[in-house]
Parts: structure tokens; sequence; C-alpha cells
């Protein structure tokens, strides 16, 4: 299909796009890769009477280490993320899981800010962001502003960023010496979307016992989330084989599973509880002095 008729400005600048969206409101579209985007526009589900394409402004495309955190620009692309020998030694799980998203194509083209501000419930980078604590710096007309992860995602295709707000950088822990992660899906054949993915990151203590874990999950709710229940039970524990079983199976507690072409909702926790086991075992496996 073709879309309906739109203007298309190029700026230069975060101020310019400000400008822009302070201007035309809820009519004005951001788009960076286009990924998601322009296929709702094809379909004629979104019709904005401008596109403000912040692909040319410079230095939202950077991943850089500041102190004990990483700091991706929101324009990265999933290549660039799954590629990034910064990211390989420091953050490894984000390399995980971009490798994990769609096609050669997509990677090049979709950039990590784009993936979080479009909110889909089955997106895959939002769970290792979410494992990971990650913070997202916004900028506004009224500056710039720093929003948990773990309170941006509000509902299918819903995030806590503003009409006239630009998502900038996404601000993620440096990995700790004595930690692992792993990122699992199942992917839906047609698309590569998650029917259920798990993201997790793992630090351990000098005795082997969980020190801390993130847990994200995607494609189960709603909404991407963080499996708290499952990250207590094992906080402060070592992990068996045992502990592990019995906390993941509270993974989808608090949460509706979606039921669609892909899953019904039973089968969706079924997953749930395996993939959030598997994910868990893979992390240990990833610490330093693990075997392989």
């Amino acid at each position: 299909m073709i879309p309906a008729s739109f203007d298309y400005i190029a700026p230069k600048s975060l101020a310019e796009v400000i400008r822009a969206l302070a201007d035309h409101g809820e009519d004005a579209k951001l788009i960076a890769g286009g990924q998601s985007l322009l296929p709702l526009m094809k379909l004629r589900l979104v019709n904005p009477g401008l596109l403000i394409d912040i692909g040319k402004i410079s230095g939202l495309n950077g991943i850089t280490q500041q102190d004990d955190k990483m700091v991706i620009g929101a324009l990265a692309t999933h290549y660039q993320i799954e590629t990034s020998a910064l990211l390989k030694t420091r953050c490894p799980l984000l390399c995980q899981t971009a490798r994990a998203i769609g096609d050669v194509q997509v990677r090049n083209r979709g950039t990590i800010g784009g993936s979080l501000v479009h909110g889909d419930p089955a997106a895959d980078l939002p769970a290792a962001v979410l494992a990971l604590g990650g913070k997202l710096r916004i900028n506004g007309p009224s500056g710039e502003r720093f929003h948990d992860a773990e309170e941006f995602f509000l509902g299918p295709m819903t995030t806590a960023i503003k009409a006239n707000e630009v998502l900038t950088e996404i601000h993620v822990p440096a990995a700790a010496r004595r930690s692992g992660c792993a990122y699992l899906k199942a992917p839906q054949q047609a698309s590569g979307f998650a029917v259920l993915g798990v993201a997790v990151a793992l630090q351990t203590d000098s005795k082997g016992r969980c020190e801390d874990i993130g847990i994200g999950v995607t494609g189960l709710g709603e909404k991407p989330f963080r499996a708290r229940a499952v990250e207590e039970r094992l906080r402060g524990n070592k992990l068996s084989a045992k502990l592990i079983e019995a906390s993941t199976a509270l993974v989808s507690e608090g949460v509706d599973p979606l039921e669609d072409l892909n899953a019904a909702a039973d089968y969706r926790a079924h997953l749930a509880r395996i993939y959030a086991a598997r994910a868990v075992q893979a992390a240990a496996k990833r610490l330093p002095g693990r075997a392989r």
C-alpha cells in the first residue's frame, strides 16, 4: 500500500527537532530507521502530516563508556550494537539481544531508540534494557530528564515519552567483574519478533551467591516488564537447578498473558517459565571461571 501524503523535514540539530515537534504537536512523527513507522504508514494505520527525520543529527549514534556506565546514542543501529567491540566487553547482553533481532536488513536500519519508543510488547531490546536497569535520557522544551526504563513502558505501543520530546541516550551499567548474561527467545517465524523472550543480567559475590540479578521479559504481556518476583527469590542465594526452577515459576505472576495466532495464553505462560529458567542457567554458565 501507499502512505497518505505528508510533509518531510530533516533538521540538523536537536533544538530544531524540538521546535518542530512543538509547532506541529500530534501531527508530527519522528523517523530514524523507519522499521516500525513506515509499515504502519503504508497500511494507513498512522497518518502523520509531518515526518521529522532525525537521522542527520550528529552525536546521537555513539557508543561510549562514562565511568561505570555505558552510554548508547538513540540512533545507534542494531548492527552497531551487535558488533560493538566495547559492548562485547563491557555490556555483552546488548550485543546478544541485538543479534537476535529480525534479519540483517532490519538490524542495519533499525535503531535502539526507535525500538524503545515504539513500545512493541514483543520487541527484543526493551527486555535487555530492563534487565540492565537502564535509564533513558529524554530531551524536550523544558530541557532534559532521565526516566527509569522500568517505568517507561506503559502498554501496547505506549511509552512515557511526550509528543514534544526526543529520546537521545540510553544509559546502562557496565558489566561487573563477576557477571554473566543471556538473552533467549522463541521467535515468531515470519517476523522474528519474540513470541516470548527473556533477558538476564547476573552478578555474583566472591562465594558464588547471586549478588544482583535483572530479568527482563518481552512477548508475555501487554508490555515488556521486569520479573521482580523471580529476582527476589534468587538474590542472595546460590543458583541451584532446584532454586532456579522454583523461582522462574513466578515469572508470569501478576501478568495477563497475551493470546493471539502465535500462542495461547497458557502456552505463553509455559514458555515464559521455560525460557526464564534457561536464560538464568545460561547467564550462570557465562560467569567467569564457569565451564561454557
